[in-house]
C-alpha cells in the first residue's frame, strides 16, 4: 500500500502532471468568474512553468550536475579505464521498462534507457571474462519479466547464459540494492543504470552496503563548451529531461529524510 501511495504522490507532483492542475484550476475559476486574481495567478503561474521546463537550456541545467555527478567510463582500450572496474565479480543493472510486442526482438522491446543500460553493461564485461552480469525487474502477470527481457537482449547480444542471474521481484531501486546484496554479499560490483539516477541508486546501494563503481550512461545531454541558438526552443525532450531531474531531486529528499543517502563504497 505504501508503494503505490509513494508513486501516486510522486505522479502528481511532477512537471506535467503539476502544471495541468494549476492551470484547469485557474482556467475554472475564469470560467465560473470568482476569484478572478487567483486564477490569474495560477494560470500564469503553470504556464510559466511549462515554458521554463521545456526550455532546451533551462532542462540541460537541471539534469546536469545529476549526470556530471560521477565520472563516465571511457573507452575500455584504455588501460586506465579498464583499471575503473577491477575487482568486479558483478555488473547490475537496474531495471527501466519494456514494452511488449509478440515476435518482436527483446531488445526492441526494451525501453530506450533500459536498452542503453544493457548495451553498457555488455560493453563491460567483454573486459570482465569472470564476471556475472545481473538484470533485474518485475513484470506483469502473464508475460515476461523485465529481467528475462533483459537476459534475452544481453544474450543477444553475445552474453553467455550462464553468466546471468535475474532478480525479479524488486520493484523499485531501494528493493534492488537490499537483493543485489543479498545476492553479491561483499563482492564488488560495476553498477549500470542512468546518469539522472546514478547519484541516487549508489546512495542506496551504499546505504544497503554494496561495493560498487558507478557506471553511468543513458546521458540525456552533452556539454561541448559553446552556446548555440537552438538550446533557447522548446521540445518535448526538454520537458522529458527536467521532469527527469525533478523526480530525482525529490526521490534523494526521500531517501535522504529516511537516512538512507550512503556515500559509494568501492
Amino acid at each position: 500500500m505504501f508503494f503505490w501511495l509513494k508513486k501516486l504522490i510522486g505522479y502528481w507532483i511532477m512537471p506535467v502532471p503539476l502544471c495541468v492542475v494549476v492551470v484547469t484550476i485557474g482556467v475554472v475559476l475564469l470560467w465560473r468568474g470568482k476569484r478572478q486574481k487567483l486564477a490569474h495567478v495560477l494560470v500564469t503561474f503553470g504556464a510559466i512553468l511549462l515554458l521554463l521546463l521545456g526550455n532546451k537550456l533551462f532542462s540541460q541545467w537541471l539534469v546536469r550536475p545529476l549526470e556530471h555527478r560521477f565520472p563516465t567510463i571511457g573507452e575500455l582500450s584504455v588501460p586506465s579505464e579498464r583499471a575503473k572496474l577491477a575487482g568486479c565479480d558483478f555488473v547490475v543493472v537496474l531495471g527501466s521498462g519494456n514494452g511488449f510486442t509478440p515476435g518482436m526482438a527483446s531488445i526492441n522491446e526494451l525501453s530506450t534507457s533500459a536498452r542503453a543500460r544493457i548495451v553498457e553493461a555488455v560493453r563491460i564485461l567483454r573486459v570482465l571474462p569472470e564476471a556475472q552480469l545481473l538484470v533485474s525487474g518485475p513484470g506483469e502477470a502473464k508475460r515476461a519479466t523485465h529481467a528475462t527481457v533483459l537476459e534475452q537482449s544481453a544474450v543477444s547480444l553475445g552474453i553467455d547464459p550462464g553468466r546471468i542471474q535475474r532478480i525479479e521481484h524488486a520493484r523499485d531501486t531501494e528493493d534492488e540494492s537490499n537483493a543485489v546484496k543479498k545476492r553479491v554479499g561483499d563482492a564488488r560490483v560495476a553498477l549500470v543504470t542512468s546518469a539522472f539516477h546514478m547519484p541516487r541508486a549508489a546512495a542506496l546501494f551504499a546505504s544497503a552496503g554494496v561495493r560498487c563503481v558507478p557506471c553511468p550512461t543513458d546521458y540525456t545531454s552533452h556539454d561541448d563548451g559553446e552556446f548555440h541558438w537552438g538550446d533557447l526552443l522548446w521540445d518535448v525532450e526538454s520537458l522529458e529531461r527536467s521532469s527527469l531531474a525533478i523526480r530525482e531531486r525529490i526521490g534523494w529528499v526521500w531517501i535522504s529524510l529516511r537516512g538512507k543517502a550512503g556515500s559509494p563504497a568501492r
